[in-house]
């Protein structure tokens, strides 16, 4: 497991991978409160963080994609009044982001990787989701919400696929570059 979990995590040295857990936390911080729609039935919203939550760990790896995902998610929810789903967020965001990172391959780029990206990270934060309103608010508040999750991590995706296939073919041409 761990020579499988190295092989997805860029060998940055520390304080550059704390660097970009500071700004994808912060990517993720802006994207979920710039727009966010509200869900009465949960008391919850919906918004497009889950395209940074995914995107830290497409391009960086499980470890930067689970801290990033679930501190910058949770703090959202701290910032925007909806505390109470904070320890949660922390939870299904954190693995959300880390799946995505461990799912995605450092060496080569694959297609493939996106697709498992929305068949593995996104049923896991729609679930996720699902079990903690049923258990807050009920079974009922927790069916409405559903779609919206699903919606949510839908575009999501659609905004962190072309962003992380544009900056992997930016990445590779400065690599590159720099071996010239």
């Amino acid at each position: 497991m761990k020579n499988f979990l190295k092989s997805r995590t860029p060998n940055y040295p520390l304080s550059l991978q704390a660097t970009v857990i500071g700004l994808f936390s912060a990517l993720t911080i802006a994207l979920t409160i710039i727009i966010q729609i509200p869900v009465p039935a949960t008391g919850g919203y919906i918004n497009i963080g889950d395209a940074a939550v995914m995107l830290s760990g497409l391009l960086f790896g499980p470890i930067v994609g689970g801290v990033a995902g679930g501190l910058g998610s949770a703090l959202a929810d701290i910032i925007t009044g909806y505390a109470f789903y904070s320890p949660w967020t922390l939870i299904i965001k954190g693995v959300e982001g880390f799946l995505a990172g461990l799912i995605s391959r450092r060496d080569r780029f694959s297609y493939l990787d996106l697709i498992a990206c929305f068949i593995i990270a996104g049923p896991w934060m729609i679930t996720g989701y699902f079990m903690v309103e049923s258990l807050l608010f009920s079974v009922a508040a927790a069916i409405v919400e559903l779609p919206l999750n699903v919606l949510q991590f839908t575009i999501g995706g659609l905004i962190a696929t072309p962003v992380s296939i544009a900056a992997r073919k930016v990445s590779q041409q400065l690599n590159t570059v720099k071996d010239r």
